[in-house]
């Protein structure tokens, strides 16, 4: 990859690339919405799905720059908000406690499918390469991600993967702190961000431990197939990198491991965002270059 390729400083999109909102019904009722970024060429392209992380939406912080960034390279860039995100474009708050509050790791991972099912029919018709489709995840939306591509029914269809600051587990609790979440009948979190008091629901925990085979993030790295890049921060506070190393060793067969040190959970991004650390810069030249090695153009 020549130097030029590289990023230095923040992106300038082509005046004739544009993007539009699209939403999507799910069996139960709810609604997913989203934004897909389309590139100035023309046609099918290939495109990346992007899937945001716990507190996170689509328009947090790096989420707009990186899609902005891959669109610039000729990708279709599709955003969404996880329908247990309880925000709706726009939103800078949760407005939707009652679905943060039920947002489950099965649901998310349905949502994601849904989004793929949709590729080229409800979301950018006629403008998805359907033989260059890629995923990219930052933390439990890493997490979700991996479960995606570690699923028999999307091995023909994805070509790459990207996961940032991933989780290799759903399971971060102690045994004393879900009983106590039992006991209780809520887990209260706060998004140190906003200050937002949030209540996760326990049936959350009931459904990672009754789909633990299906949620295992590890055995899914196992059986994931596709051309993978594990970014993590040397010094993430969230996610320790330890976690990075355990899903390199279970993806030894396709995955590339890439740390960056000094770099924390957000790789120094905060939202809203001020411009890239060198730490973002250095991550999203990875990622970028990545897709535009494995995913045809």
């Amino acid at each position: 990859m020549k130097k030029s390729d590289q990023l230095s400083e923040p992106v300038r999109i082509d005046a004739m690339a544009h993007s539009e909102t699209f939403e999507l019904t799910l069996e139960e009722g709810q609604s997913m919405s989203g934004l897909v970024n389309l590139p100035s060429q023309a046609g099918p392209r290939p495109t990346v799905v992007v899937c945001h992380g716990f507190k996170g939406f689509m328009e947090w912080s790096f989420f707009p720059y990186l899609a902005e960034l891959l669109t610039d390279r000729g990708f279709v860039v599709v955003q969404f908000n996880f329908s247990g995100s309880g925000m709706r474009p726009g939103d800078d708050l949760v407005t939707d406690l009652s679905a943060f509050s039920t947002a489950t790791h099965s649901k998310d991972l349905e949502e994601l499918n849904a989004v793929l099912d949709a590729l080229d029919v409800e979301v950018a018709p006629g403008r998805v390469d359907r033989e260059n489709i890629g995923l990219f995840g930052h933390s439990r939306g890493g997490g979700t991600a991996i479960l995606a591509a570690g699923q028999s029914k999307n091995r023909d269809r994805l070509r790459s993967l990207v996961t940032w600051s991933a989780v290799s587990t759903f399971d971060r609790l102690t045994v004393d702190q879900k009983a106590s979440w039992r006991q209780l009948g809520a887990f209260d979190v706060v998004n140190a961000r906003t200050g937002q008091k949030l209540t996760i629901d326990p049936l959350v925990l009931d459904d990672l431990e009754e789909h633990s085979t299906r949620l295992e993030i590890l055995v899914a790295a196992g059986r994931c197939q596709v051309p993978w890049l594990i970014v993590h921060g040397q010094m993430d506070e969230t996610v320790p990198v330890r976690e990075a190393h355990r899903l390199a060793e279970k993806g030894s067969e396709v995955a590339h491991l890439t740390t960056i040190a000094g770099a924390s959970h957000t790789f120094g991004a905060t939202h809203p965002m001020n411009g890239p650390t060198p730490q973002l810069i250095e991550a999203l030249n990875a990622t970028q270059m990545w897709f535009r090695k494995t995913l045809s153009s």
